[in-house]
């Protein structure tokens, strides 16, 4: 067995560490949790500390860091962008870009520099951005065979890949790439430009366009769409007379003039939401779902394999994964539960070792809660200025009890989820019983538009009788299914205008406290399932400390917060 191995998702954004010791995964852990700056893009200080006292070493202990780009990648895409002088439509684009390819090189070799210093006695090797997703995803997986798709705004120059995932004899996985499609030709890049157009922060509040979508019109703008992201034999491409060659610099807008022409002005984040801004966001959405299913398709074709993980940023698309689940193309469709940039931590990991001969580390395979627990990183005595604590021996009870009487409770408790969706351990729970449910959570709790949805944990054994999952689980909460007759006549509130819900399956041995909630909920209420939605306000990363989480419960509208064995409560609301 070789020496320990550190991946790291760093410098770009949602900044993550991973550790992999003696064939053990040690932990996963995204630094904005700890640090409280969404989307942290600094060097994952706080997340590798914590990996390395874990695990008893030092930073003179790791034989290999790994990191989740390839920077002479972009000193070689360089040249090739040159070729867009050559057409109208991108020649002006096209020096620009080729100096910032050339500018993020320069800025990764610093970056390398500096890395180096931290581990003097480390190698250190840098991995294929979607090689790392799809390491991530096909391992996370437990399949032996299956086809990754990893679809995202920008990898070096990839941005949308098929390959063929396996384990060999030994348990060791390999990632044979089948197709690539390269930059210009991005579907993150053309939903972020959307976004962003419409007033939201482009990688961050994709899913805010994502629910809107279902308020709007998809015909409206269905011939804008068509031609804007168009289908080809290989995948498809974006017209750059609509969203222009992409410059990696904030200073070149995303969206073309004629692009504006054709739908609306930019809307600024405080402008009101009309209806043509819901229609863009309907077609949009389509036009994604369409291209997802075609890639979707293809890869089924070139892999031949009966199961499917999908990775990258697209992959938090909920209701584009659901229409492929739903498509019945593949027999499983399976998505990891950090599908994003964090999780590539990792995958470069796992390729370490992959390239080593070694098989998937223990701790892989279907895990997701792989970070510090509320106590183990920050403030030793969190603030509890207004707060008031007391010990609860019975937590799952104390919290169904309080539920079916209407409060909206936070719990966090036990080791910190990994990816974008809470997942039971740093959550807000309510009763979907409640009429005004939706609107107290994004009014009084979240602080965040009022279209937007929640999203259902069921127990795993009774799911199916509220939601179409047709056979299939969902334990991170990663796919839009309808809801059953009975799901929708007892639990109307956890379906969005689309019909559709992004549920979480949940058992005794994933989660044994979320669990037991559910059933004592169940026993007081004869319903199985909760609103779940995670542990923040608007505008703040989930709350991976017991002090990032004692500060939600100050400052939003929370009854009450569970942190471990304990239950707290402000002191105006006794």
């Amino acid at each position: 067995m070789s020496g320990p191995v550190l991946g790291l998702c760093s410098f770009t954004h949602d900044s993550a560490a991973a550790l992999i010791v003696d064939g053990q995964l040690v932990g996963l852990v995204e630094e904005e949790r700890l640090s409280g700056i969404k989307h942290d893009k600094s060097y994952p200080k706080r997340g590798i500390d914590w990996l390395l006292t874990k695990a008893g070493l030092y930073p003179t202990d790791i034989e290999t860091v790994a990191l989740h780009f390839r920077h002479d990648l972009y000193r070689d895409a360089a040249p090739g962008a040159l070729a867009h002088l050559l057409r109208p439509a991108t020649m002006r684009r096209a020096i620009p870009r080729a100096r910032s390819f050339l500018t993020v090189a320069a800025n990764e070799r610093e970056r390398l520099d500096a890395l180096r210093r931290r581990f003097s006695d480390a190698a250190l090797t840098q991995v294929l951005h979607h090689r790392a997703h799809g390491l991530t995803a096909f391992a996370a997986s437990g399949f032996d065979d299956a086809a990754v798709l990893i679809v995202d705004s920008l990898g070096e120059t990839q941005t949308t890949t098929i390959a063929h995932g396996r384990l060999d004899d030994l348990g060791v996985p390999s990632w044979d790439l089948v197709r690539a499609l390269h930059d210009p030709a991005s579907l993150g890049y053309a939903y972020g430009a959307v976004t962003q157009h419409l007033g939201w922060r482009k990688a961050d509040e994709e899913g805010t366009v994502m629910a809107l979508a279902a308020l709007g019109d998809p015909d409206r703008f269905a011939d804008l769409f068509t031609q804007a992201i168009r289908l080809t034999p290989d995948g498809f491409t974006l017209d750059p007379r609509l969203f222009p060659l992409r410059v990696i610099s904030s200073r070149w807008p995303r969206v073309s003039k004629e692009f504006i022409a054709r739908t609306c002005p930019p809307r600024a984040p405080h402008e009101e939401i009309t209806k043509v801004h819901m229609d863009l966001t309907a077609a949009l959405q389509r036009r994604t779902e369409e291209v997802m299913l075609a890639l979707a398709r293809t890869a089924r074709d070139t892999t031949g394999s009966a199961r499917l993980c999908v990775g990258g940023g697209v992959a938090m698309n909920c209701v584009a994964i659901g229409k492929i689940l739903a498509e019945g193309i593949f027999e499983e469709v399976f998505v990891p539960p950090a599908p994003g940039d964090s999780g590539t931590a990792l995958g470069v990991a796992l390729a370490v070792l992959a390239d080593r001969g070694e098989p998937i580390p223990a701790g892989v395979v279907g895990a997701c809660y792989l970070g510090p627990s509320p106590f183990d990183v920050g403030r030793s005595s969190p603030g509890m200025e207004g707060i008031i604590g007391r010990a609860e021996l019975a937590p799952a009870q104390r919290i169904a009890a309080a539920l079916a009487d209407g409060q909206i409770v936070g719990v966090c408790n036990g080791p910190l989820e990994a990816g974008p969706r809470a997942l039971g351990n740093r959550s807000i729970l309510a009763s979907p019983l409640l009429p005004d449910v939706i609107d107290r959570l994004n009014r009084d709790i979240k602080y965040r538009e009022s279209f937007r949805p929640f999203a259902p944990v069921a127990l795993a054994d009774h799911a199916h009788s509220y939601f179409a999952l047709g056979g299939a689980s969902s334990p991170f909460m990663s796919i839009a299914v309808p809801g059953t007759d009975l799901g929708r006549t007892m639990i109307p509130a956890v379906f969005h205008d689309n019909g559709l819900a992004r549920v979480q399956t949940v058992d005794a041995d994933r989660n044994p406290l979320l669990a037991d909630i559910l059933k004592e909920f169940d026993a007081l209420t004869g319903v199985p399932v909760l609103i779940n939605t995670s542990l923040n306000i608007k505008g703040k990363p989930i709350c991976g400390t017991a002090s990032m989480a004692l500060d939600c419960l100050k400052e939003s509208g929370l009854d009450a917060l569970l942190i471990d064995r304990r239950w707290y409560t402000r002191e105006d609301v006794r």
